[in-house]
């Protein structure tokens, strides 16, 4: 039986007014079966029950933090399980969806990838986070006006998944998002941003996880950067800069005594000069058996004040949920055998 969120919708199986009832049972309503589609003709639903299905997960479970974050964990048919947190605010409401289960990229800070790798995630199994949030709070799926390619995964090695999610956040008769509302973060692999700024009718928000000014501290925390190297990330930041007009983020987890040193803040600030940017400095959730500890206060600050003297627009994110198990990974690290499960 096929998913039919991993189809456009222009290619929905319904014509007409009829595929227009549909788009609309399942992006504006959020319907999660054919069944509460109840304008549409009994013999249709049971067609459409007959050759497809919405709800691409087996299993959900919540973990709500007392600053009203969200964590989902996901159990998907093969028994693979991945996550998104759903994080409200006072002015809009953020989703933080998975690309995949599991993470090749294996930072070495991240609880993803001390799960390693199980597999990609399709287009449809993404946008199906985002409507099972949407029924679980109550709302309709385009009351989550702002989503980042965050969670588990590397959004740029599931290239055209990732990228027909994002079409289907942005497609008018689906979740009718604004392009500059969705950002897709990637560790820094310079083929896909190269890639991902030719796709110029997409338009979405770019997200760099850099962590390090550095390749030593670099090599030392995130393994692709000794295929990946910083010189060359930049270049393709500059160059996804000139063909977009976009500013680019830059990710910093804040790492004790690895990447939190002034003369790394100075080095992050000369490697930005001229390029658009906006520097998010992350204080590092911690997890159990990590082997790293989040900077004091006292060294957040001064790396800040470190680079807002040299010009560097940065602000401080910090972590929604932590005592929900917020950062990526850390509830499917309870369980590791579900990132490689199956059927």
């Amino acid at each position: 039986m096929q998913l039919l969120l991993d189809l456009h919708p222009d290619a929905y199986p319904l014509e007409g007014y009829r595929r227009k009832q549909l788009l609309e049972w399942i992006f504006v309503h959020g319907a999660g079966s054919f069944e509460a589609m109840t304008n549409l003709p009994a013999a249709v639903r049971a067609e459409l029950s007959e050759s497809y299905t919405l709800d691409p997960f087996k299993a959900i479970e919540t973990f709500a933090s007392t600053d009203g974050s969200v964590k989902y964990l996901f159990t998907l048919p093969d028994n693979r399980q991945m996550e998104a947190v759903y994080m409200p605010y006072l002015d809009r409401k953020t989703i933080c969806v998975s690309t995949m289960v599991g993470c090749p990229a294996k930072c070495a800070f991240c609880a993803t990838g001390a799960l390693g790798f199980g597999r990609n995630l399709t287009a449809g199994e993404v946008v199906g986070q985002i409507l099972a949030v949407a029924r679980d709070q109550g709302m309709s799926p385009r009351e989550l006006r702002n989503l980042v390619f965050m969670g588990m995964g590397e959004p740029l090695l599931n290239y055209d998944h990732t990228i027909g999610a994002a079409r289907l956040l942005l497609h008018p008769q689906a979740l009718g998002m604004s392009k500059r509302r969705v950002t897709l973060s990637t560790v820094g692999l310079p083929k896909g941003i190269r890639k991902l700024a030719q796709e110029d009718d997409l338009g979405i928000k770019l997200a760099i996880s850099l962590h390090a000014p550095d390749e030593a501290t670099r090599q030392q925390i995130i393994p692709t950067s000794y295929a990946n190297t910083i010189a060359d990330i930049m270049a393709s930041a500059r160059e996804y800069q000139a063909v977009t007009g976009r500013r680019v983020t830059f990710e910093y987890a804040m790492l004790k005594g690895v990447n939190d040193s002034v003369w790394q803040a100075e080095a992050l600030a000369d490697l930005l000069r001229g390029l658009v940017s906006h520097v998010n400095l992350i204080p590092m959730n911690p997890w159990e058996g990590s082997g790293f500890e989040e900077s004091s206060e006292a060294q957040l600050q001064l790396f800040y004040d470190t680079l807002e003297d040299r010009g560097v627009e940065v602000s401080v994110r910090r972590s929604r949920g932590r005592d929900a198990g917020a950062a990526c990974g850390q509830l499917a690290l309870k369980h590791p055998e579900a990132v490689q499960a199956t059927a």
